[in-house]
C-alpha cells in the first residue's frame, strides 16, 4: 500500500455526480486500510487476523443545508446510491448558517513529507510477526521466577491511505503505517497475583523497542505491584507517572474541543485567554512532527496541519476547532477537523505536555507522604464541571521514597484546581503515543481508601 495509490480520482468523480444532482458544494474523504494482528499466550499462537477495510464518506451542501452518507462498497452502483442519498437528505434538511466548506484559499498546497509511511523496511512474513510477539512474552517470563503466567503478547501493524477532495477542485492524499508490540505478564507470590503491561508503537517498524526490553519493562511493572495494600482516606500530594499524567492532558483537550464548547458542556467555556494552570504548564498540539503517531499533513477538511499552543505558561491560548465549530463560536478553525465515518469532528494530533527540569526521583523525593499513581481505572471525569474521580493503583511515598504498592483507592479532585496545583513537571517525556506527558506532581488531592 503506497502513497502512489491515492484514490483522489474516485473522490473527484463522486463529487461531480453530487453537483450534477444539485449539490452547491461537496467534499469527500476516503480511507483504505489493511490490518494485521497476532497474539500469543504462553508461547502458543492465540489469534491471527488480517483484514482490509475501506470507507468513503460524502458530505454535500444545498445552500446552507448539509447531509452526509458513507459506504464501504466502492462499486459504481453503491457510489451512485450514496450520492443519491446524501443529495436527497440535504434537500430536506434545515439550513444552518454555520454549515459550509472552508474557504478554498485556506486549503493546503503542497503536502509535506512527514515520513509517516515505512517504505524502507522489508515486509515481514506472518511467522516473523508472530515470533516478535513470542519473543516479547518470553522475555517477560524469563525476567523473574515470580512471573509465572501471562495474559499474552501481541504484534500488530496497520497501513492506510487517505484521500480528500472538495468541489472547489482540491484533491490530495497521503499514506501512513504504524506498528506495535505489547505484553501483559502476571506476577505471582504467596497466592497473590498482579498483572501489568508495557507496549511500544511507532510509524516505522525498526523504531519499535526491542522485544526483550518491552518484556522486561512489563515484568518489572507487574512485580512492583506485589504486596499491594489499601490505605486510609487522606489528602496528600499526588505524583502521576507519564501514562496517567497523559490522561489529564487528554481531558483538557476534550474540554477545549469545539463541539464541547458550543454545546456548553465544557469546564473551559469562556476561559480563552485566562489562566487555567500553573505557570510552568505548557501543552502543545503539533501535527507536523516527523514519524510521530498523530502527525498528518492536513486535517479532515484539507487545512494544513500546524503547531497549536493549547496552554502557554498556564494560560489557555487556543481552543481546538474545525470549520463548523469555529463559525459557531465566532472564531477561526485551528485545523483540527477529523473524519470518522460520514461525520466531521474534532481531534488532536500529537498532544504534548512539555517537560520540566526535575527528574521523577526529585519529584518523588520532595514528597514526605503521598501517592505515586501508575494506573487509573474507569472514566470518572465530568467534562462540564471538571470533577475528577478515578480508581487508581500505584505506590505509597514515605519520606521521599516509594515505600509499598497500593491498590483499590480512588483519586479525586477538580481538574481546574488540579492544573493550578501542579508543583512539579518531570523531564522524562517520551514520545511513545499520540498524547504524552512527563511525570507530574500535584500539590494536594484526596486519596480515598478504607
Amino acid at each position: 500500500m503506497s502513497a502512489a495509490g491515492h484514490r483522489t480520482d474516485l473522490l473527484v468523480d463522486v463529487l461531480r455526480r453530487a453537483q450534477a444532482r444539485g449539490a452547491t458544494a461537496a467534499d469527500g474523504f476516503l480511507i483504505e486500510e489493511q490490518h494485521f494482528t497476532a497474539s500469543v499466550r504462553l508461547g502458543q499462537v492465540d489469534t491471527v487476523k488480517h483484514s482490509r477495510d475501506q470507507r468513503l464518506s460524502l458530505r454535500v451542501f444545498a445552500g446552507r443545508a448539509s447531509a452526509a452518507a458513507s459506504t464501504s462498497d466502492l462499486s459504481r452502483d453503491s457510489l451512485e446510491r450514496v450520492v443519491d442519498e446524501a443529495t436527497a437528505l440535504a434537500r430536506v434538511t434545515a439550513e444552518d448558517p454555520h454549515a459550509g466548506l472552508p474557504d478554498p484559499g485556506e486549503l493546503i498546497g503542497a503536502v509535506p513529507d512527514l515520513e509517516l509511511e515505512d517504505t524502507a523496511g522489508e515486509e515481514l512474513e506472518p511467522e516473523a510477526k508472530i515470533e516478535l510477539a513470542r519473543q516479547t512474552e518470553a522475555a517477560a517470563l524469563a525476567s523473574d521466577p515470580r512471573i509465572a503466567n501471562s495474559e499474552g503478547a501481541e504484534y500488530w501493524d496497520r497501513r492506510a491511505r487517505y484521500a480528500y477532495a472538495t468541489s472547489h477542485g482540491f484533491a490530495r492524499g497521503y499514506a501512513t503505517s504504524a506498528f506495535g508490540l505489547s505484553v501483559s505478564p502476571v506476577a505471582c507470590e504467596n497466592g497473590e497475583m498482579q498483572r501489568d503491561y508495557w507496549y511500544s508503537a511507532a510509524r516505522h517498524r525498526r523504531a519499535l523497542e526491542e522485544p526483550a526490553a518491552i518484556g522486561r519493562t512489563a515484568a518489572r511493572r507487574a512485580l512492583r505491584r506485589l504486596g499491594a495494600r489499601k490505605v486510609k482516606t487522606v489528602e496528600v500530594p499526588v505524583v502521576f507517572d507519564p501514562d496517567t499524567a497523559a490522561s489529564l492532558v487528554r481531558a483538557v483537550a476534550g474540554a477545549a474541543s469545539g463541539p464541547s464548547l458550543y454545546r456548553r458542556a465544557s469546564f473551559l467555556l469562556d476561559r480563552l485567554g485566562k489562566r487555567i494552570a500553573a505557570p510552568a504548564v505548557n501543552i502543545v498540539d503539533d501535527g507536523l512532527m516527523p514519524r510521530a503517531l498523530g502527525s498528518r499533513p492536513f486535517d479532515g477538511e484539507g487545512l494544513a496541519t500546524r503547531r497549536t499552543v493549547l496552554v502557554g505558561d498556564g494560560v489557555l491560548e487556543s481552543y481546538l476547532l474545525d470549520s463548523y465549530s469555529a463559525r459557531k463560536l465566532g472564531l477561526r478553525s485551528t485545523h483540527h477537523a477529523s473524519r470518522d465515518g460520514s461525520g466531521v469532528g474534532v481531534s488532536t494530533t500529537n498532544l504534548v505536555l512539555q517537560p520540566g527540569p526535575a527528574t521523577p526521583a526529585q519529584l518523588i523525593g520532595s514528597v514526605k507522604s503521598g501517592f505515586y499513581v501508575t494506573e487509573l481505572i474507569g472514566f470518572g471525569i465530568n467534562g462540564v464541571t471538571g470533577d475528577f474521580s478515578k480508581g487508581a493503583a500505584g505506590q505509597w511515598i514515605e519520606n521521599g521514597e516509594l515505600a509499598y504498592p497500593v491498590e483499590e483507592v480512588t483519586v479525586a479532585g477538580n481538574l481546574l484546581e488540579m492544573l493550578v496545583a501542579i508543583e512539579g513537571i518531570g523531564n522524562d517525556l517520551v514520545l511513545r503515543d499520540r498524547t504524552v506527558a512527563p511525570t507530574l506532581l500535584i500539590g494536594r488531592m484526596v486519596v480515598a481508601g478504607n
